[in-house]
C-alpha cells in the first residue's frame, strides 16, 4: 500500500483530518515507544504543513499505526529532527517504506 502525503494550510487541519479517520492517540506524548520500538509501527500517512513565510514553520504531521492496531498522530517540526528522536525514526521509517515499495514495483 503506498502512502499518501497531503498538504494542509494548518497542523491543525491535518489533525483534525487524522481525527476523523480514527487516529485518536497522541503519540508526541508517547515517543519513547517509537524510539524503543520502530518495528512496531507503520507510517499510514504523511501530512506536510509549510510555512509561508518562515521555513523554520515547516512542520510534518504522521498517521500512525502500532502493531496492535492503535492509530495516533505524531508532529514533527523541522527541529524535532534530531539524532535519536521519534521524528528521526519515522523519517526513517517512511524512507525504507518507500525503498520496499518502489522495490516490490520493478
Amino acid at each position: 500500500m503506498e502512502r499518501q502525503m497531503y498538504h494542509y494550510a494548518t497542523v491543525s487541519k491535518a489533525l483534525e483530518e487524522l481525527t476523523e479517520k480514527g487516529y485518536s492517540v497522541d503519540y508526541n506524548l508517547q515517543e519513547d515507544k517509537i524510539i524503543n520500538s520502530p518495528a512496531d509501527f507503520t507510517i499510514e500517512e504523511i501530512y506536510r504543513y509549510e510555512g509561508e513565510t518562515d521555513p523554520g514553520d515547516e512542520a510534518t504531521v504522521f498517521g500512525i499505526k502500532s502493531s496492535t492496531g492503535e492509530k495516533g498522530t505524531f508532529v514533527a517540526g523541522m527541529n524535532a529532527y534530531t539524532e535519536n528522536s521519534a521524528a528521526q525514526v519515522l523519517n526513517e521509517l517512511f524512507i525504507k517504506g518507500r525503498q520496499e515499495y518502489n522495490a516490490s514495483k520493478e
